[in-house]
């Protein structure tokens, strides 16, 4: 660390001299101009360069494997790439589908060349254009509702409706890789976090948030695909398994009440009280593995997990909370 001390020139106006080796490491020079970026009390600085477009290549030679592939493209997008450069030898066909699927799964994300040797994707929106708020809001409305919709098609034995479910995911898959490439291009840019309109902690602590919403999410479709594989419910689970998934999915939902108040007071009082529903949740879940424990031993396997995932989503409800109270607390 190094400290410099503040000057007073013309009577009013404030300087301060810059590092020589941080100068001259980001080319700033006689007549640079710099951009000042205040956080509170933080005056971050950062050299003023021409807006242009981060580029990144990924030599996919060998990537078949549509996990794979898939995770390669995804990871490039999340890293915060504005243009991404898929390149081998010669693309096969499965690779040219692989990479086209996965680029409709992120959000601004297009296929703007292709040759035989290369696919090139590019982001066409920018940080100000994209809603960190507005994501985890829809995030938060999807996820619930997928996760009730899961139990009522079990319930109700409504292979349609635990299809439908399933196919949301990829709709808070989506909005959750937008939302973490939005947090790393945050971290790197300080201009980024004053487009968006929210200071960095608060960015991580949605980040945060919305990787336990997307978790809900990837229960609510175990709950689903259960579904479609266990038989009819018996009448003695019915009314325990809605009660519980009430109870847990109160939990995230007056979490993320807290989560995006901006008032310090209510979002204590909620977050707190969020947390608290936690034991509740535990306490029915116990009683509902007792119900179902008489069953046959495969409706009973399946429906125990069932409660699992319930129960877990009372869990993630609460670490939205405690990012909740992290916001909420006044600053050191």
């Amino acid at each position: 660390m190094e400290t410099r001390k503040v000057q007073v020139t013309g009577g009013s106006t404030y300087t301060v001299s810059l590092p020589k080796e941080w100068a001259t490491a980001n080319d700033v020079e006689a007549g640079s101009v710099v951009e000042f970026h205040s956080e509170e009390d933080l005056l971050l600085l950062s050299p003023r360069r021409e807006e242009e477009r981060t580029e990144g290549t990924l030599d996919i030679t060998g990537l078949e494997d549509e996990h794979e592939l898939t995770r390669a493209v995804m990871t490039m997008y999340v890293s915060g790439f504005d243009v991404i450069r898929l390149e081998t030898t010669r693309i096969t066909a499965a690779q040219r589908r692989i990479i086209r699927e996965a680029t409709q799964g992120l959000v601004g994300l297009e296929v703007i060349e292709e040759t035989s040797e290369r696919v090139v994707l590019r982001d066409l929106l920018d940080s100000s254009e994209l809603s960190v708020h507005n994501a985890i809001t829809r995030m938060r409305l999807v996820s619930l509702t997928m996760l009730e919709d899961a139990v009522e098609a079990l319930i109700e034995h409504d292979d349609d409706l635990a299809q439908d479910v399933m196919e949301r995911d990829d709709d808070v898959d989506r909005l959750w890789y937008m939302v973490s490439r939005v947090f790393r291009t945050v971290l790197r840019n300080p201009t980024a976090a004053t487009e968006i309109g929210f200071p960095r902690d608060t960015c991580f602590d949605f980040q945060s948030s919305a990787r336990q919403l997307e978790r809900i999410a990837d229960h609510a479709t175990k709950i689903a695909d259960l579904a479609l594989e266990l038989e009819e419910v018996p009448d003695s689970a019915v009314g325990p398994l809605r009660a519980l998934r009430e109870e847990a999915a109160t939990v995230p939902e007056m979490a993320m009440d807290a989560l995006l108040t901006d008032d310090p007071e209510e979002a204590t009082e909620l977050a707190t009280s969020a947390r608290a529903r936690i034991d509740d949740v535990d306490g029915k879940a116990r009683e509902v593995d007792k119900e179902i424990r008489e069953l046959d031993p495969g409706t009973a396997q399946g429906l125990g997990l069932v409660v699992d995932s319930l129960s877990r989503t009372a869990d993630y409800g609460g670490n939205i909370a405690e990012n909740a109270l992290q916001k909420a607390a006044p600053d050191p």
